[in-house]
């Protein structure tokens, strides 16, 4: 069983990490043949000035950062996506608050049977945590040389350990998307001042003033802007989204863990 736990980690953890570079190949793929496409541009080639109005051609003129900020994006979404589906298995069956409810019911009625078969249906971090410590509730109470304080430390150490193992696996990945959310402005900034930078240099050179080729040159960089702003929108949202959800989960660990110990505190007065 620890060995098919161990392949399972093993196999996400080769998954998670094939993410961004997938991303990047897909975003390459996406920007050459799918923005890059003749049929956007003047005269079918995208040498040329987009068509009017057309924004794949002009998301295609933003440029060479175009593609690396829609890595990261793909990124965001990806990665979304795999932290949605794992916080929500680790939520378990039902809702967190009705599972907490019928603990705090079978462990004031000193159900503690009950309230392991209960953790058992909801499965879950949250379940897995108030599972080993209701086992090391039950384990004190036929333990009769240790005194109760030492009793009840033990049983709040076994707590914060199950804690321990059960976070990480939450918050995995969490620092990329707070990562991104970051990067994908600067990205953004720099795609924009390589554009203007391109855009008055082909002014100078030619001489004369052109202020369409200017107007054109300022939308094309300014294109990347708004990718990049766009991209850490998105991940501001969906990283403040998840860790509300796992701060409401180390709530209900937490409360879990209080009223173990003070149901143990008052039974053995």
């Amino acid at each position: 069983m620890k060995s098919n736990k161990n392949l399972s980690k093993s196999l996400k953890g080769g998954l998670s990490s094939a993410i961004i570079p997938v991303s990047l190949v897909a975003s390459i793929l996406v920007y050459a043949f799918v923005f890059g496409d003749g049929s956007h541009f003047i005269g079918g080639n995208n040498a040329n000035l987009p068509n009017p109005g057309d924004y794949y051609g002009i998301v295609y003129k933003g440029g060479p950062i175009v593609p690396l900020i829609i890595t990261l994006l793909l990124t965001v979404l990806a990665y979304s996506v795999e932290r949605y589906l794992a916080i929500t298995k680790a939520s378990g069956k039902g809702r967190v608050v009705n599972f907490m409810t019928t603990i705090n019911e079978f462990l004031n009625a000193g159900k503690i049977d009950s309230a392991k078969e209960a953790c058992n249906d909801q499965k879950g971090s949250v379940a897995n945590v108030i599972y080993s410590g209701l086992v090391k509730y039950q384990e004190m109470e036929r333990e009769k040389a240790l005194p109760k304080d030492q009793k009840i430390v033990s049983i709040q150490k076994e707590i914060e350990e199950a804690t321990s193992l059960e976070l990480p696996a939450l918050e995995q990945n969490l620092v990329i998307l707070s990562t991104i959310a970051s990067v994908a402005t600067l990205m953004g900034l720099l795609g924009t001042v390589i554009g203007m930078i391109k855009a008055f240099s082909a002014l100078a050179n030619a001489g004369a003033p052109d202020s369409v080729q200017l107007a054109a040159g300022i939308s094309e960089a300014l294109i990347n802007t708004a990718l990049g702003i766009g991209t850490s929108a998105l991940a501001i949202i969906f990283y403040n989204f998840f860790t509300t959800k796992i701060d409401k989960l180390t709530y209900s660990i937490d409360e879990a863990g209080y009223t173990i110990v003070n149901t143990f505190a008052s039974k053995n007065q």
